[in-house]
């Protein structure tokens, strides 16, 4: 798991092929004006899903996980408190891998929270349970999903 901002994204583009891409996409487009739902940006091994949606309460997030996607996750308004557990560490399943929407829930607890403010993102891989949308108010953020292994 990474915690950092857009003005650091630099340091990460090296991890793998597609952040350079995604990284850019980031500074090339009005994230703003981006209407919520599912954008392409190179197929499936990158797309973008934007939110608007009110926040929900530490308790009712659930730990989640995916298998085929890495993923950023960056603020645009609003404050998103994610939580975060080692997926190795999580005992307590909510049943079994979606491979169709690469999503697997626990109702394991988060370890820590992180409370990432707008131009913040979180990358979250494989090995990262993460718990998010965790606000008192609203939250307007785009998940980027990057293939884990891409063409």
């Amino acid at each position: 798991m990474i915690f950092s901002t857009l003005s650091q994204s630099s340091r990460y583009a090296e991890l793998h092929p597609l952040f350079p891409r995604a990284f850019e996409y980031i500074r090339n487009t009005d994230l703003d004006a981006l209407a919520p739902g599912h954008h392409a940006i190179f197929g499936e091994d990158l797309f973008a899903i934007v939110e608007h949606v009110p926040g929900r309460t530490r308790a009712e997030a659930q730990l989640e996980c995916h298998r085929r996607y890495i993923d950023i996750q960056l603020v645009l308004e609003g404050v998103d408190e994610m939580g975060w557990k080692p997926l190795a560490e999580c005992r307590e399943p909510a049943g079994d891998y979606n491979a169709e929407r690469d999503i697997r829930f626990f109702r394991d607890a988060p370890d820590t929270w992180i409370a990432t403010p707008p131009g913040a993102f979180c990358i979250f891989f494989p090995e990262d349970a993460h718990a998010p949308l965790v606000s008192a108010g609203g939250i307007r953020k785009v998940v980027f999903k990057i293939a884990v292994s891409s063409a």
